[in-house]
């Protein structure tokens, strides 16, 4: 991966923004259960960070997914994960199949402000009894003139109490499983919708909500693309909300490491430091290694999806490192720590408590692993 200099001034901008804007309130966020997402994504949308990859008749400033990935590295600087967790829907979960295959009618309406940071976004996708299994999606959008009537219920949607519109994935017909859904932006204001919020065990300033469509009814020009293509176009919108997620936890985990080499250092315990056990210092030396291991995954899974290559084996490769690394990561750093490790206000508790979502949200681990051996050719029944 080759870096210019516009990459290194978008990782500076990033990084200052959240020193200056975000961190600062993350305490109050937590406590509060949520962010205000229209106020800290407008002040993005005036750095012209949220649509780096977009064009720029809607805004965007046109560049490769490079710089979505620097994006979403630097912003490990926060000290949270809901917040980037959230800015990440905004930007490369919700909207690249509206940028890609919407109409330039519907990516004037939706993909400009959200660009530019006035509106708020969402991705519809998981529901109560299907969340990595997206083909068991039940939401139906029926055909009624010039309309879609949608009726179901999606879970877990990141940003769900403040969006403005939805990316929902329906079933718009009864045929095969995989050729039946299609994507529609839905205007969260629409009548015959309504949000319950989902109280989490972390992610605590990130909204999550769950919502109940009853007879919404939204203009089919609001379709994306072709009817029927939803289920490719989701899978297509997944491999960039994976690799997102995978850069994102880098600068983050480099961060638990080095407040643990600080911490342990300055902490007596029988005469030395914690740090100067061999147990202690080979330990992170073996996290540090891990995580570098997964940034050349990364950065190599990115550099290959920037040049036009299917990277589906390797983005779900880099989610599954990511998930258990992150896991790893903050169980042993907090237990280096001791008991401040677990006191709820503590860094490293924090990370412990947002980074378990990460082998969950986006597709399981399992999920990921089934991938990965349908492409290896060792799943039974599929021939390599």
């Amino acid at each position: 991966m080759k870096f210019t200099a516009e990459h290194r001034q978008i990782e500076d901008t990033v990084v200052k923004f959240c020193d200056k804007e975000l961190n600062p309130f993350v305490p109050e966020w937590e406590k509060a259960g949520q962010f205000p997402a229209h106020e800290v994504f407008k002040k993005l949308g005036n750095l012209g960070l949220l649509g780096l990859k977009y064009p720029e008749e809607y805004g965007g400033a046109a560049l490769d997914f490079s710089y979505s990935m620097v994006m979403a590295e630097a912003l490990g600087q926060c000290n949270c994960g809901g917040v980037p967790m959230a800015i990440g829907v905004h930007t490369d979960m919700a909207t690249p199949a509206l940028a890609r295959f919407g109409s330039d009618e519907l990516r004037r309406e939706w993909l400009t402000p959200t660009i530019a940071g006035d509106v708020v976004a969402c991705l519809g996708v998981s529901e109560p009894g299907g969340g990595s299994d997206v083909a068991a999606v039940k939401t139906t959008a029926r055909s009624d003139g010039g309309d879609y009537v949608i009726n179901g219920t999606k879970m877990w949607i990141t940003n769900g109490m403040q969006a403005d519109w939805c990316c929902l994935l329906a079933n718009t017909s009864d045929g095969p499983a995989h050729k039946n859904k299609s994507l529609i932006v839905v205007p969260m204001d629409a009548p015959g919708i309504t949000r319950q919020k989902i109280h989490k065990i972390g992610m605590h300033s990130s909204d999550t909500a769950q919502l109940f469509f009853d007879n919404v009814r939204v203009p089919k020009r609001n379709l994306i693309g072709q009817e029927g293509l939803g289920f490719t176009f989701q899978m297509l919108q997944f491999q960039e909300e994976r690799l997102w997620g995978a850069a994102g936890s880098l600068r983050s985990l480099d961060r638990l490491i080095d407040q643990t080499i600080e911490y342990t250092r300055q902490r007596q315990a029988f005469g030395k430091s914690i740090l100067d056990n061999q147990v202690v210092h080979y330990r992170l030396a073996e996290l540090r290694t891990e995580v570098e291991a997964l940034r050349a995954l990364t950065y190599r899974a990115v550099e290959m999806y920037v040049s036009g290559k299917d990277v589906t084996k390797l983005a779900s490769m880099a989610k599954l490192k990511c998930g258990r690394l992150s896991r790893e990561v903050t169980d042993a750093c907090l237990q280096y720590w001791g008991g401040m490790g677990f006191t709820a206000d503590n860094p490293i508790s924090q990370a412990y408590r947002d980074s378990r979502l990460i082998s969950i949200g986006g597709g399981a681990d399992e999920v990921m692993l089934g991938i990965i051996c349908k492409l290896e050719g060792t799943l039974p029944g599929k021939a390599k």
